[in-house]
């Protein structure tokens, strides 16, 4: 469980395919604190760290979770959005989010609104309709509150501080980013149709 709150921009200093996708990614956290087997939030998505060194850690990666995300674009020098798992007694400033990323949205417009900047995505059509008007979204791993929404179009507002300390300040049209819709949303979903 993580919350979307990032905490570290990691950036890709390899990758390499035997089988799966392994992938080196620098890091400012402190790597003896994380053990071999923890998950940490990669763009949005739950990879386990599989060895480390002194400001690295390597993740192998699923040709489903590829197929599923924007991790197939990955290349070295690619800054990505980092949060280690939620523990116990952590402040949940975000919202729950699992790292299950359900699918790809991409960027189509962006508008400068003072200093914040709004950015509109586009939905997968068979997402849209968990997306609603001041609920949560996990983008690239960041919980954010969607301002409006217009079928599958949906925007987000960006203030200053969230594009220095997220990857969202880099981001440009056309852009891929990994979607993950609210749980909560999911499940009142669900429950509507089979009630």
């Amino acid at each position: 469980m993580f919350t979307g709150i990032i905490t570290d921009i990691g950036e890709i200093r390899g990758l390499e395919q035997h089988g799966d996708l392994r992938v080196r990614i620098g890091t400012g956290y402190d790597t003896g604190g994380i053990d071999i087997g923890a998950s940490i939030s990669c763009d949005g998505v739950c990879l386990t760290v599989v060895s480390k060194g002194a400001d690295w850690f390597d993740m192998q990666i699923s040709a489903e979770t590829v197929d599923k995300s924007n991790l197939g674009g990955w290349s070295v020098g690619y800054r990505i959005n980092l949060e280690r798992a939620l523990k116990v007694g952590d402040e949940l400033g975000g919202h729950i989010v699992s790292g299950h990323v359900d699918g790809v949205a991409e960027v189509v417009a962006m508008v400068d609104e003072g200093d914040s900047t709004r950015v509109t995505l586009r939905a997968p059509d068979a997402l849209a309709r968990f997306i609603a008007p001041k609920g949560s979204v996990a983008l690239n791993g960041a919980s954010l509150t969607v301002n409006d929404v217009d079928g599958a179009e949906f925007g987000i507002n960006f203030i200053p501080h969230t594009k220095a300390v997220t990857t969202w300040g880099m981001v440009r049209v056309g852009d891929r980013v990994n979607l993950e819709i609210d749980t909560l949303a999911r499940y009142v979903a669900r429950l509507a149709e089979v009630g």
